[in-house]
């Protein structure tokens, strides 16, 4: 969508050397806050889905020029590569069983006061307890509806699910949300 508009116009002006830093500006300036909202929907760490966004766009700038349109659309490609991305982080990590500082430094930040951001912590882990409880495949889809903010559609075509199947598997995942978590009040 985005990427036939921007792409043309770059292709059309300038030398072959700059046209993957001009056609990857345009790339990062139209989808970065659309990967980093997917990333950390899933990752549920600020500071960790900046880090993986950003590795998501160093991948994105060093395969950029291998690119064919003809094989996928570039949202879906980029989208792929952010799921691969968070996918081997989550492997790493179960590799490695470390202790957190992200969760302490937002703790610590003297922007809220303390009884605050235990309540939205003690939210947020109620959500991804709830969240636990859903399949790898409920979750993507649920991360990339809400975090991402895509359409059905748009969610068919990075999964190659149906979009009839994206919208049922999305139904019945937040029927189970809600039922381990209750109302949004609750919360």
């Amino acid at each position: 969508m985005q990427e036939r508009a921007l792409l043309p116009l770059i292709h059309d002006r300038v030398p072959a050397h700059i046209e993957t830093e001009l056609e990857f500006a345009a790339v990062f300036e139209a989808y970065y806050k659309r990967i980093f909202n997917y990333i950390a929907y899933r990752v549920n760490c600020r500071y960790t889905a900046e880090d993986l966004a950003s590795q998501v766009f160093e991948k994105t700038l060093s395969k950029l020029p291998g690119y064919s349109p003809e094989k996928a659309p570039l949202e879906v490609w980029l989208f792929a590569i952010a799921r691969n991305v968070v996918n081997d982080y989550y492997r790493s990590r179960a590799r490695q069983r470390f202790f957190s500082l992200d969760s302490i430094r937002e703790l610590v930040s003297g922007k809220k006061e303390p009884e605050t951001l235990i309540l939205g912590r003690e939210r947020s882990d109620r959500l991804q307890v709830a969240l636990d409880t859903l399949s790898p495949k409920e979750r993507n889809l649920i991360a990339l509806k809400f975090g991402a903010d895509l359409k059905n559609t748009e969610i068919a075509r990075i999964t190659g699910i149906s979009e009839s199947n994206v919208g049922v598997i999305l139904y019945r995942s937040m029927r189970k949300l809600k039922s381990e978590i209750g109302s949004v009040e609750e919360l």
